[in-house]
């Protein structure tokens, strides 16, 4: 019996070692964000343009002898290290070949650190934005198509300051998304002269932020930042500031920045502003015109997240394999020049100029620039809040 069952094996590892060599006829994505969480509203958009870029490929027929592409949904809870944990592992035994995320910086964290390094697994990120990351050690394993935090950082800096705003009272959410941000923001605004009258965590899920509001209220200031997030904590210190009388404007970073934060606060938010990655030009206006309406392309990290999938799949062609050990080098390759420019409903002309051997350098949704250990160079979105709408007002 004994033997019959090492045959049975041999059998069977001949019969996966020819299917890779001759391409399985599907491929996984795992797509881990947080559907529930506190950017639960924004992670809609962003898994829609992932599975775009995903139908696309499928659909020209070009992808590894005409390999379908399939996404496999798991939730990261956004802030919650256990959960997310838990999910990509599942995705690693449902037989992903790469993972689209994770998408906030904490739980991005982890999932590399506890199940893509032990299982060798690609991960690429449309939004994880912690400078925290550029430095880990992730063996290759980790890009990024989001700016780090520290560019954030000094954007927001200039906008302040080209608004004249001379002191500012700032908050964050604590976790290393939030540190991190807050970091970059303080000694960023400070470097161009700015006040920082105070730096306060505060903590996500709760009913009263009283108590966060007056001590910031107390230290002063123009503006009060908050690096929060939008379906939760900070839009809980935002209402209260408000009520308080404390601040009419607020400063808001990457993470307040959705269409849920206006629709939440109402006409009080009217005037606040701050910035968020993202681009314009063809690329955006290609993708814009794809989604038809379907979902909306340009919510926060949404082109970034098809940018990720397509990013994955011009890989897995220039290295004739979906093993992450043999696609995870063409990454940078396939992202940047020289080469043919790519943008959003290209994807099948970029698969076939890879496959007769041709160079591309994916420009995609969000202008896509890979630099240093394989992060987005990125470019803001300036926003304001009018007529209860965030409204973008210029590019940085």
């Amino acid at each position: 019996m004994k033997k019959m069952l090492m045959a049975t094996t041999a059998a069977a590892l001949v019969a996966t070692g020819a299917m890779a060599d001759g391409h399985a006829k599907e491929v996984k994505l795992g797509v881990i964000f947080g559907f529930t969480g506190p950017i639960e509203s924004l992670t809609g958009p962003m898994s829609a343009g992932a599975e775009m870029a995903m139908k696309e490929v499928t659909d020209s027929g070009m992808f590894l002898d005409g390999t379908k592409v399939t996404s496999v949904r798991a939730d990261s809870g956004c802030i919650d290290n256990g959960m997310a944990v838990a999910s990509a592992e599942r995705l690693i035994a449902e037989g992903v070949s790469g993972l689209v995320g994770a998408d906030c910086s904490g739980v991005t964290g982890a999932v590399l650190q506890n199940v893509a390094i032990p299982n060798g697994m690609v991960m690429i990120s449309p939004s994880a934005t912690s400078p925290g990351l550029t430095t880990m050690e992730d063996n290759g394993l980790f890009f990024r198509t989001s700016p780090s935090d520290a560019r954030e950082g000094e954007v927001m800096a200039e906008i302040l300051q080209e608004r004249g705003v001379k002191s500012i009272a700032l908050t964050y959410t604590n976790n290393d998304y939030g540190k991190g941000l807050a970091d970059a923001i303080e000694s960023s605004f400070k470097a161009v002269g700015g006040e920082v009258t105070i730096v306060a965590a505060h903590e996500d899920g709760k009913a009263d932020y009283s108590a966060e509001v007056g001590a910031l209220a107390s230290a002063g200031g123009d503006l009060l930042v908050v690096a929060g997030y939008l379906d939760q904590g900070g839009a809980g210190i935002i209402k209260s500031a408000l009520d308080a009388g404390a601040w009419e404007q607020f400063g808001l970073p990457g993470g307040m920045i959705g269409e849920n934060l206006p629709k939440t606060i109402g006409p009080d938010l009217n005037g606040s502003y701050g910035q968020i990655a993202g681009s314009q030009g063809d690329g955006i206006d290609n993708l814009v015109k794809m989604v038809d309406g379907a979902f909306d392309a340009t919510s926060p990290y949404t082109p970034e997240s098809y940018d990720a999938a397509a990013l994955f799949l011009l890989a897995m062609q220039a290295a004739n394999s979906t093993d992450p050990a043999a696609y995870k080098d063409e990454i940078l390759n396939v992202a940047n020049a020289p080469g043919e420019k790519i943008y959003p409903g290209d994807l099948g002309k970029a698969l076939e100029l890879i496959k007769a051997g041709k160079d591309v350098d994916y420009v995609g949704a969000s202008a896509v620039e890979l630099i240093g250990p394989g992060e987005s160079a990125g470019t803001y979105r300036m926003i304001e809040v009018k007529d209860g709408k965030n409204e973008t007002i210029g590019m940085k």
